[in-house]
């Protein structure tokens, strides 16, 4: 049953996070609409989640874009809070997620060789 709750908490905050993203309500020009939430992890309590955050951006502007998120975490913890109903709202710690760059970059190469 708990296995079911986190999944569920995992993907209510990776939906929420994406909108928040897209929308525009995190006012920091560092913070573009061209990030999207690859995957969350909470721990067991719920007391902490981390966000994959990934990009096709160059790995720089991402870099940037995930220590705003960082530096609003807080901020986005309260919006989070006031629409989810959960009794505590996890800790929100953003990671930058270059697989999906890599895959692209992988399957370039793939191609290049004609296989």
């Amino acid at each position: 049953m708990a296995e079911f709750r986190q999944k569920k908490v995992q993907s209510m905050l990776q939906k929420e996070i994406g909108s928040l993203i897209l929308s525009g309500k995190i006012k920091d020009p560092r913070i573009n609409s061209f990030l999207s939430v690859n995957s969350v992890k909470v721990s067991k309590d719920n007391a902490y989640a981390k966000i994959y955050i990934s990009s096709l951006n160059s790995g720089k502007t991402l870099d940037k874009s995930v220590d705003a998120l960082n530096h609003a975490a807080g901020y986005i913890q309260v919006l989070i809070g006031k629409k989810l109903t959960m009794r505590h709202t996890p800790k929100l710690t953003f990671f930058a997620d270059r697989s999906v760059k890599h895959g692209f970059e992988m399957i370039r190469k793939i191609e290049e060789l004609g296989v």
